[in-house]
């Protein structure tokens, strides 16, 4: 039998740790409102405009994202887009509010400013989950 040698060892079990601990620390995103016919201008707008368009509207939006109109929202950031149309888990948006990444730098609103701006409820990001699978419209 052939006996491991420390440094394998030791490389071996930093890896199985930085794996377990990723996956343990992922949050989970809620699932989709079964609501049929969501629109933005019937259920989503009324929802980003109490925690989302005070910093991204206006001339000077942060990230050149606004979320005030279905067109601006569609358009994205700076960075691309953040709604993957059909697809709400792979939409940046949905990530952003659900809070899905460990870096808070990433969750939206911003982990500092939760007092100012609430966060998106579970409902919340159902509904705008629904949204984009039913094809944002």
């Amino acid at each position: 039998m052939k006996t491991q040698t420390p440094l394998f060892a030791i490389v071996s079990a930093v890896f199985a740790l930085a794996l377990s601990g990723s996956a343990q620390d992922a949050k989970p995103m809620p699932p989709a409102s079964t609501k049929a016919g969501v629109t933005y201008d019937g259920d989503i707008k009324a929802i980003l405009d109490k925690s989302c368009v005070h910093c991204h509207s206006g001339d000077k939006p942060k990230a050149k994202l606004k979320l005030d109109t279905l067109e601006g929202i569609l358009k994205g950031s700076r960075n691309g887009k953040v709604v993957v149309v059909g697809d709400s888990a792979k939409s940046e948006i949905v990530q952003a509010a659900a809070h899905t990444s460990d870096d808070q730098d990433e969750w939206m609103p911003p982990a500092k400013a939760t007092g100012k701006y609430p966060n998106l409820t579970a409902d919340q990001i159902g509904l705008l989950r629904a949204w984009i699978d039913q094809g944002a419209k």
